[in-house]
């Protein structure tokens, strides 16, 4: 039987004994550790820990070993194949920049991702989702009505379970998405914005800080949570800049750096990376 590579993650109560307990059950079945990281948190009591191995060991005999340390010591866990590529769906508006970089990345391998379908309100980036050979999906909200954007998250719901994705990324998708939606994803979508919040909401965020001489720029990459843009984050990250620089400029950088630091809360993700610690994370580079 050939080797194959996993990722194992859990938290639970810290106490002593768990990582001896966790590694001695893979160890048992020849697994050979790849990686292993490990956080307790002293505010939570919370221990969290990742493991990369290899084994031959079937799933079945891996999870019946685990099971008896996660019964011992109270661990929410979970085992994943690290070669099988995470199935996402990503939803858009108008706005390219996060779309075609996570696509870029999709096409040249630069991410442990299968992108299933893309999601958008408007038709505008059809043409671009095309040209990767991808399908798009039309689903309009129309504005101020609620019926329409009930029916869209119906159609979203839909989609999801056609396509098996695991994982819902909003690349600039410019609707709020309702309370039971974010609870029906809950830890299993992905939003991008600029950190300029709540100092500058609304439209034109950049010409906004424009105005008020910023001297920072940055993001926030963060799960989907009913408190807009209030989730756990995943990952940041900024830029400075100074009074040379025009609205325009600020745009571009500021757009930049929302698909970097999406792309790294994405692979984070999809690797295994990252654990949820209240409303917080753990995340494990």
């Amino acid at each position: 039987m050939s080797t194959r590579p996993r990722v194992l993650t859990l938290s639970c109560p810290d106490r002593p004994g768990i990582v001896h307990a966790v590694t001695g059950a893979l160890v048992a079945l020849d697994a050979n550790i790849t990686d292993s990281q490990q956080f307790g948190d002293p505010d939570t009591n919370l221990f969290s820990m990742r493991v990369a191995f290899d084994a031959t060991a079937t799933e079945e005999a891996l999870r019946a070993n685990l099971s008896v340390v996660a019964q011992r010591f109270g661990l929410e866990w979970s085992l994943s194949a690290a070669d099988v590529p995470m199935k996402i769906l990503v939803m858009c508006s108008k706005q390219a920049h996060c779309l075609n970089d996570l696509l870029f990345r999709h096409r040249s391998q630069n991410l442990p991702v299968e992108i299933v379908g893309v999601v958008s309100n408007h038709p505008d980036l059809a043409d671009l989702v095309g040209f990767y050979g991808l399908d798009f999906h039309h689903v309009p909200v129309a504005q101020g009505d609620p019926a329409s954007k009930a029916a869209a998250e119906d159609r979203v719901r839909e989609l999801v379970d056609a396509t098996g994705a695991e994982l819902v990324v909003l690349a600039r998708y410019m609707q709020v998405l309702s309370d039971q939606l974010c609870r029906d994803l809950s830890g299993r979508a992905i939003n991008i914005h600029h950190s300029f919040l709540p100092s500058f909401k609304g439209a034109r965020p950049y010409h906004q800080a424009h105005a008020r001489g910023v001297k920072i720029i940055g993001a926030t990459a963060h799960y989907v949570t009913a408190d807009l843009d209030e989730g756990p984050i995943i990952e940041q990250e900024i830029e400075r800049v100074d009074h040379r620089l025009p609205p325009a400029e600020l745009v571009r950088i500021g757009q930049d750096v929302e698909a970097r630091t999406l792309a790294r809360a994405v692979r984070w993700h999809a690797e295994h990376r990252v654990l949820l610690d209240g409303n917080r994370t753990v995340v494990f580079r």
